[in-house]
């Protein structure tokens, strides 16, 4: 493999009615097998898929670099992050159970989780095979089928992650994979024998996906944008606070939905912790994303920087300050030049009402903002459309379980950030979606229960 900054990886078909119609079928006829399958048969197969991602780890981990330009050593995190994540759904397969409940007079009833049917899974560019395991882990550990059309800017990883499942012995048409942009999402989105849809990406598009899902009357995840806060209070240790905001902003060039990019500093402190944030983001190692020691690699695409570039001259005309970076980055490198890269931004002077403080960015752009009191803080943190995450950085144990607890966010961090466990439920509050990925919390979205009431004695009619 080589890195082709700016230049066609390969060519793909977009898939039309006719090709998710075939895959949905694929399938459909793929969960009648799977389904009848006991949970510890499941975990076998789901065991081996994970055995197959760790012993390819480096290969798979290369391959997403060149798909999606995030560093080797993220990469390589993330393809760790995924077979963890099949090993867990595997290790709760073989536990999925209902209840038994005692009724009057001998009586009884019981529920049962039962698998829904065929499952579509729509991903997001900024993290191409992990987004793919933990929607289909889960689902597959309950029994149903999934057809997953990855983003079209990185469409490359999860055709090999159907390799691995199939590798693995899952049923023939089990994992599928179909192609394509909104067009195809609409036609997986509308099609009668989806049963459910998990989407990651944009708020807009994830609406329009809860309008789709609405009239086929189905059930939707949706992780969806962020503009979380990241909260330093004074009493803080302060290098493990510098790392936790260069861990919350500039993780896959910024491009990450849960990043903590409102970083309110507690205004005793601002200087200090502002002058060595931005001293560690000009040393932040930017280049050919194949290298071990790179530590940045280049952005999506071309529109994409255009926009992150844009909002930085916005908050520039707004009055914020670039403490550094946000200018495009051309590596020495000549086979680099044509890349999307920019320096990681730190801007200074931001206030509450700017557009870089109020808009995900999307982007490696940290904005500063000071803070008096605690009360002040925590009203300004929750004052926002989001709600995916929010961290705390403090030594006062009561006051960082008070802090997370008033804060309006799905996942919450304390000393740390960005640490994604697949055994915790992720999602958000507010316009940053719902439902849980990840966790036991995830059993509950790829299932449907079923009751069943049992009568011991004879029906008394009232007829």
């Amino acid at each position: 493999f080589k890195m082709c900054p700016g230049r066609v990886i390969c060519k793909l078909l977009s898939s039309g009615e006719k090709e998710v119609d075939l895959a949905v079928q694929s399938a459909k006829a793929a969960f009648k097998i799977w389904s009848q399958m006991s949970g510890m048969e499941r975990s076998r197969v789901l065991l081996e898929a994970a055995r197959i991602i760790r012993e390819q780890r480096d290969e798979i981990a290369t391959l997403e670099t060149i798909n999606n330009g995030k560093s080797i050593f993220e990469a390589k995190v993330d393809i760790d992050i995924s077979w963890q994540c099949l090993e867990y759904y595997a290790g709760l397969a073989g536990s999925l159970a209902g209840e038994h409940i005692q009724l009057p007079g001998g009586s009884f009833g019981y529920t049962r989780r039962e698998p829904l049917g065929v499952c579509a899974g729509i991903g997001a560019w900024n993290y191409p095979f992990q987004t793919a395991c933990w929607k289909c882990a889960p689902a597959l550990a309950c029994g149903n089928a999934m057809v997953f059309k990855p983003s079209p800017f990185t469409p490359i990883t999860v055709v090999r992650l159907a390799e691995i499942f199939t590798e693995a012995g899952v049923p023939k048409g089990l994992f599928n994979v179909v192609q394509g942009g909104a067009a195809t999402g609409q036609l997986l989105c509308h099609h009668p024998d989806v049963a459910k849809i998990s989407f990651t990406g944009s708020v807009p598009t994830g609406s329009k996906i809860m309008e789709m899902a609405a009239k086929g009357i189905k059930p939707v995840t949706l992780e969806l944008g962020g503009k979380s806060p990241l909260i330093i209070f004074s009493d803080c240790d302060m290098e493990n606070a510098i790392n936790g905001a260069l861990m919350a902003n500039f993780l896959t060039q910024g491009e990450v939905c849960c990043n903590g990019t409102r970083v309110f500093v507690e205004r005793k402190i601002l200087d200090a912790f502002t002058k060595e944030v931005v001293k560690r983001t000009q040393k932040i190692k930017i280049g050919d994303p194949l290298l071990e020691d790179t530590r940045m690699g280049a952005l999506i695409n071309r529109p994409h920087l255009d926009r992150v570039q844009g909002f930085i001259k916005q908050a520039k005309e707004q009055g914020a300050e670039v403490l550094c970076g946000g200018d495009l980055y051309v590596p020495d490198d000549p086979k680099l030049k044509n890349g999307y890269y920019m320096r990681p931004c730190v801007l200074g002077k931001c206030k509450d009402d700017m557009t870089c403080v109020k808009e995900e960015i999307f982007g490696p752009v940290m904005s500063i903002l000071p803070f008096d009191t605690e009360e002040e803080v925590l009203e300004r943190a929750n004052n926002t459309k989001f709600g995916l995450a929010g961290g705390v950085f403090t030594r006062d144990i009561q006051k960082a379980h008070r802090v997370v607890a008033a804060l309006k966010a799905g996942m919450c961090f304390i000393n740390n950030y960005n640490v994604s466990p697949v055994e915790l439920p992720f999602g958000g509050y507010k316009q940053s979606g719902f439902g849980r990925e990840n966790g036991r919390a995830a059993i509950e979205h790829y299932t449907q229960l079923k009751t069943v009431c049992v009568e011991m004695g004879n029906v008394e009619s009232v007829f």
